[in-house]
């Protein structure tokens, strides 16, 4: 008894002991995070550290079991969120619980000129991804539009600065809200798939702060963007993962980023660059970022046993990599240290219902001669649907936005289900794609077909004849060379001769409805024949039901165009110059020299008869909008003034639609040459028939600056300006001018 009262009696000393000691800081989170990283980062050898810096796993990388701080774990984005792979490979690791819900590609969010959505669009896959227990989305793509034959384009937002910013900050938001860090990529000037690897990018500074940066720059300034993505690609001789100009002086420096810089899989490339210019954690060395790796890798990686050699030889202080385990750490402390962040849910049907309204906002109606949609259902008896894209899976494909949709209605489910009960609704292949070469990341299935060309054309055109309606549902796809990672498309024309069989249907069916699925613009030498075209995108889980609902009407479309379509290749800026170097550069070597005359910056300076096909901003209704004239509260503003713009629209139709009403800006003179106009604000407005709402816009020296090269400043030059109110870039239906003064 005595032997037991003394164990006891340690054992309550020893308890009492434990009771009384204080917690460490870093596991404490009503401490400030600033503290906690301090904490977190005292109490870890110089092993732990570099460990936090490189990849463990293909999507994951260390924590520190030893002092309870978790793994990291990344998924794909930004369209949502990747099926499970393997540990150390490429392939799928066949979980049977991982099928997503696929949301529209980012150029339908940003054809929805909607805020709101994006917002929407955020928080739901931010809800998947919470759900998963990813603590990072890679995601959202902000780059710019420069050329349509990026095969990457689908996953950006388009070609203006302004307009992605605005779309990008409410997408990271809902991100973020669910605890789960958004990392906007590729930081930078990540504009073509073609010789990505190593093409070094030259430009003045005037078009990288103008067009290439402000995307950036809102996503860190004012979405509080927890990670960033380097991109493969070079600028100014140094590869953009570890550039000293982009990630220390633009990013860190002028911008005050305190989140994690991570490289794209397999950009990495110095082990002393990528420790002093700016990178955080490495992922994919040693392999080509998309299929290629080498196994068990990753104490080879540069930030790995080569870093940790030369920090313990003191060729490389300490502090170095201390500071690159602040923000890691840092990012811990945001993500998966915090108690409080939410649950999260998945293969939710609201999600469904988020994916299924930013497609219906995005899909833009391009052309509607004689009012041939909506689709008349109480006059028809029966519609063919042609093409290959009306059944073709596109939530698979494209590089490393694939994923395993949790389902995916198609075109024709969608118009079969909507239109079936009223009329018969039949199917001809019309052409037909190969199937895209065997990817360890994706399976495609299979629509191989023996049949010719020609048989599949003149099967559709004899289906044409006795039709109510055509509805050829093609485009590009997610094949190589097309809309997809790791190569641009090879011709600006459609693929497989869809161009002749779009005209032999329109021959013989005027009510031809053309409907591309795609994320870039493409030739249509067949739009004067053809009675409507539609931009349908890659819409996701809810594609077909958000394209019915447009074509019948059930939903009066309101997208807008986020890139300008021309009719030739040659009317791109990038390409207009007839320039090996300007597009797709030679010998790794690519200049700007299309420069800020980017899109319609480019296309306002053209002649008529090289006007485009469709421009930024386009995007027709089923009802009508009225403007009224714009109303300026002041005609003469200093440069630390605001300016207030309204405007009244009217639905001037008979049913209900949203309108974008687009703001642009003038400089009527300057010192240096600037675009005619410029975006500066858009709101979408909901009316009903015959309602009229007021818009207001404020305007300040933001609205009114453009980058001076020589002063490496933005400059609001005294001097004259218009704003111009329109419905698109080339819809200008209100103009009000004002004065900048000194």
């Amino acid at each position: 008894m005595k032997n037991m009262r003394h164990v006891l009696g340690v054992t309550l000393l020893w308890v009492a002991a434990v009771t009384v000691a204080q917690p460490p800081v870093y596991l404490d989170d009503t401490k400030p995070v600033e503290d906690r990283v301090e904490d977190a980062l005292s109490r870890m050898t110089l092993e732990e550290k570099v460990a936090l810096c490189h990849a463990q796993s293909k999507f994951s990388s260390p924590g520190v079991p030893r002092l309870g701080l978790p793994e990291n774990w990344m998924t794909d984005g930004p369209h949502g969120i990747r099926s499970e792979l393997l540990w150390d490979e490429w392939s799928p690791a066949g979980w049977t619980n991982d099928s997503c819900m696929a949301f529209p590609a980012l150029t339908c969010l940003a054809a929805t000129w909607n805020p709101d959505m994006a917002l929407r669009y955020g928080r739901a896959l931010g809800e998947e991804a919470r759900y998963r227990n990813k603590n990072v989305l890679l995601g959202p793509g902000v780059n710019i539009y420069r050329t349509p034959l990026n095969g990457r384009n689908f996953e950006y937002m388009g070609e203006d600065p302004y307009l992605a910013s605005e779309l990008a900050v409410p997408y990271i938001q809902g991100v973020q809200s669910c605890g789960v860090a958004a990392c906007v990529k590729h930081f930078a000037l990540n504009n073509q798939e073609k010789d990505r690897h190593y093409v070094d990018v030259e430009l003045s500074d005037r078009a990288l702060y103008e067009i290439y940066l402000p995307a950036f720059q809102a996503a860190v300034q004012r979405g509080k963007v927890w990670s960033i993505m380097g991109s493969f690609n070079r600028y100014q001789g140094q590869y953009c993962c570890h550039n000293q100009r982009l990630l220390n002086d633009i990013l860190r420096g002028e911008w005050g980023f305190d989140g994690v810089v991570i490289s794209d899989w397999g950009a990495v490339h110095n082990t002393l660059e990528a420790a002093y210019n700016g990178l955080d954690l490495e992922f994919g060395s040693l392999t080509d970022g998309m299929e290629f790796s080498v196994d068990n890798a990753y104490d080879d990686y540069y930030l790995s046993r080569r870093f940790l050699e030369l920090l313990k030889s003191g060729s490389i202080p300490e502090s170095v990599v201390d500071g690159k385990v602040r923000n890691i750490l840092r990012l811990m402390f945001r993500t998966t240290m915090n108690r409080n962040r939410p649950y999260g849910s998945f293969k939710n049907r609201a999600h469904g219902e988020v994916a299924r309204q930013i497609a219906e906002e995005g899909i833009v109606l391009l052309q509607n001669r004689d009012n041939v949609l909506p689709i008349q259902l109480e006059k028809i008896r029966k519609i063919l649907v042609v093409g290959e894209n009306a059944i073709k899976m596109m939530t698979v494909g494209g590089g490393s936005s694939s994923l395993k949709a949790w389902y995916e209605v198609s075109p024709l489910e969608g118009l079969r289900a909507r239109i079936g009960d009223v009329a018969e609704v039949v199917y001809a292949r019309g052409y037909a794609s190969p199937d895209p070469p065997k990817s360890v990341m994706y399976t495609i299935p299979s629509l191989q077909t023996d049949r010719s060309a020609d048989d599949l054309l003149a099967e559709a055109v004899a289906l044409a004849r006795e039709a109510d309606y055509v509805i050829f549902v093609g485009g590009l796809n997610k094949n190589g060379h097309q809309d997809c990672e790791g190569g641009d498309r090879k011709s600006y024309s459609l693929p497989y001769d869809q161009d002749r069989l779009i005209e032999a249907l329109a021959e013989v069916n005027p009510r031809t409805v053309v409907v591309l699925v795609s994320g870039n613009s493409v030739a249509m030498p067949w739009a004067d024949r053809v009675g409507a075209i539609v931009e349908g995108w890659y819409c996701g889980s809810e594609a077909g039901n958000a394209l019915a609902a447009v074509l019948t009407g059930d939903v009066n479309p309101s997208g807008k165009l986020p890139f300008t379509m021309c009719e030739r290749l040659e009317d791109y800026h990038a390409h207009a110059l007839n320039d090996s170097l300007v597009y797709p550069g030679v010998n790794h070597r690519e200049v700007y020299k299309d420069d800020i005359f980017v899109g319609y910056r480019w296309s306002d300076k053209q002649k008529k008869d090289r006007r485009p096909l469709f421009c930024f901003g386009h995007g027709l209704s089923y009802t009508t909008f009225e403007y009224g004239k714009a109303v300026l509260d002041r005609k003469q503003m200093t440069a630390a003034d605001s300016l207030r713009v309204r405007v009244s629209v009217k639905n001037t139709g008979s049913r209900a639609g949203a309108e974008v009403v687009q703001l642009y800006v003038s400089d009527l003179k300057s010192s240096l040459p600037r675009p005619i106009k410029e975006l500066k604000g858009f709101s979408k407005v909901m009316l009903q028939p015959g309602e009229s709402r007021e818009v207001e816009f404020v305007l300040d020296r933001t609205s009114l600056s453009y980058f001076d090269d020589a002063k490496h400043a933005w400059v609001a030059e005294p001097g004259h300006f218009e704003v111009l109110i329109g419905a698109s870039a080339e819809d200008i239906r209100s103009r009000a001018g004002f004065e900048l003064k000194p």
